[in-house]
């Protein structure tokens, strides 16, 4: 089982890389991997779970997050009370993206980075991320709102990217008459 120990602290360099495509078929340690990331998102989203195994909440985690280079992410997004749907992209791909920009309105956060960073992450409201699923069949993913946003979110650390790179350093707030909160 996964616990926060596990997860890399921002400082990590590895987190600076750029992760390598995934080949198929997949190791059985991979599909582990894979697994153990969907019970930890999951159980980070229930309190009295996240409280008894002292866990942040997240919603996405990408394979480098655990120290593994390779191009895959998930994401474990509760639709409704209790309710969720997972999210499981190797190679991702961004192949399409909405004119309009959105951001968090709390501020958008990450199991890597254990500070409250303020300040506007542009996102694209809508996209779509071609990659392929845990048996390496091509996927195409349409996501909105929140969902997008993790899915970029994510698709910015197989590239060495955090979050807090998107926030502009003179003005964190830049562009918060022009997007869209939510």
């Amino acid at each position: 089982m996964l616990l926060m120990k596990d997860v890399l602290d921002e400082k990590d360099k590895r987190l600076r890389k750029k992760s390598k495509e995934v080949v198929f078929p997949l190791s059985d340690e991979t599909k582990k991997r894979v697994n153990d990331m969907i019970e930890f998102l999951t159980n980070s989203q229930i309190e009295e779970m996240a409280e008894k195994y002292k866990l942040r909440p997240g919603m996405g985690l990408a394979a480098v997050q655990l120290g593994f280079l390779e191009r895959y992410f998930v994401v474990v997004h509760e639709y409704d009370d209790g309710k969720f749907d997972n999210y499981v992209i190797f190679n991702p791909e961004l192949v399409s993206t909405s004119e309009e920009i959105i951001y968090v309105g709390e501020g958008e956060g990450c199991l890597s980075v254990n500070r409250d960073v303020p300040g506007i992450v542009p996102r694209y409201a809508r996209c779509t991320i071609e990659g392929y699923d845990i048996d390496g069949n091509r996927i195409r993913v349409r996501a909105r709102e929140e969902l997008a946003i993790a899915f970029q979110h994510e698709l910015d650390h197989l590239n060495g990217i955090l979050f807090v790179d998107k926030i502009d350093k003179k003005d964190p707030f830049k562009g918060k008459d022009i997007y869209r909160e939510i």
